[in-house]
């Protein structure tokens, strides 16, 4: 099931994305030759005007074919060239490679939105701290073949109590929690709340999972939920929205930099389709809420993925575009595509490699 919601959360974004540059394209009188949700091979098309829909069957991205992407002597010179967007205004082709990635920031912004006004669960150390109601310690992960998770505990259990031989906390709050696990001589009782539904869960302690001291294998923060008003949610949505986009913008720039410095590490942070599929798991068991600020949160990695200089990518284009503004000619189509070409086939090289990397993550 979790697979099916994550190819159907893919499908979504890759279909935002690339309505972006499809609408856009449209209203500047650009033809489009076809609009594609997977790579191929093909599960089915169809025909409306002069535009292809297709859907395929690789489902880890989509495209939307506007005529002289690829520009060629057809698209340059041929008896439709005036709808090529090789020969349109610069500033229309910007527009129609940039607006996939504005889409995907708004669509962050709506689902942001939506979760505050259905009620988000938040951290109560934020700046909404009164607003805030039903908090408590939420256990936000649990570590794979931990106790706690040989126990039955999950992300999104919220702790209502916890006892050991040595002591009894009701309502507690994360030291609490931390000093009852450290502090036990044998088993602990914790009483947790999923959902409308409560139990007591018995776990062990255990050393040397994180440090010398016991300990269960849970990260936890205290949280509650926040239920804003319509407007005040698509205002606290777009100042979210921004922060994220900054956040996420920050981190990609730390990454590509430390990796042309060599730190190897940091292939160990990525993760691909399959990894991002287990993310999807852990965020629907937090609630509808917060599997939407998830979403979120994956639209605008892909966003500020596409705005990044790199062939094949949205940014890599426009990076084209803006070179020859300033030297007030254009680049050779071969070139461009032999650049394109390669840039795509890189993408896809570490795309496997990721996935691969991700596979190995499963089987440990």
């Amino acid at each position: 099931m979790t697979i099916i919601l994550f190819l159907i959360i893919l499908a979504v974004l890759v279909f935002v994305h690339e309505l972006g540059h499809f609408t856009s394209a449209k209203l500047f009188g650009i033809r489009v030759d076809e609009f594609a949700v997977g790579f191929p091979p093909k599960i089915f098309s169809w025909q409306k005007g002069e535009t292809k829909y297709s859907l395929n069957l690789i489902p880890f991205g989509g495209y939307v074919k506007i005529f002289g992407e690829d520009p060629d002597s057809n698209s340059i010179s041929g008896p439709d060239s005036a709808r090529s967007i090789v020969n349109v205004s610069k500033w229309k082709q910007i527009v129609v490679l940039l607006s996939g990635i504005f889409l995907n920031i708004i669509f962050a912004w709506i689902l942001i939105s939506i979760s505050f006004n259905i009620g988000m669960l938040t951290s109560v150390s934020d700046s909404y701290t009164g607003k805030i109601k039903d908090a408590g310690v939420v256990i936000i992960a649990v570590n794979k073949n931990s106790p706690a998770a040989q126990a039955g505990l999950k992300e999104g259990d919220f702790i209502t109590n916890i006892s050991s031989e040595e002591a009894t906390v009701e309502n507690p709050n994360i030291v609490d929690v931390q000093k009852v696990i450290a502090s036990s001589s044998s088993v602990i009782n914790i009483g947790i709340r999923r959902g409308t539904s409560t139990n007591n869960i018995e776990v062990f302690p255990t050393k040397g999972i994180s440090s010398e001291k016991q300990s269960i294998g849970i990260a936890m923060d205290f949280a509650g939920t926040l239920k804003l008003g319509f407007f005040s949610s698509f205002w606290e949505g777009a100042k979210l929205t921004v922060l994220e986009t900054k956040t996420v913008t920050i981190g990609m720039w730390k990454f590509i930099s430390g990796a042309f410095g060599g730190d190897k590490s940091l292939i160990s942070q990525i993760s691909g389709p399959i990894g991002i599929a287990g993310m999807v798991g852990e965020a629907e068991r937090l609630g509808i809420s917060y599997l939407f600020g998830f979403i979120a949160l994956i639209s605008i990695n892909l966003a500020v993925l596409n705005a990044i200089p790199f062939p094949a990518l949205d940014g890599g284009r426009v990076f084209f575009i803006l070179i020859e503004v300033i030297i007030r000619r254009k680049i050779k189509p071969i070139i461009l595509n032999w650049v394109n070409g390669i840039g795509f086939a890189l993408l896809m090289a570490l795309m496997i490699f990721i996935t691969y990397k991700d596979i190995l993550k499963l089987l440990k």
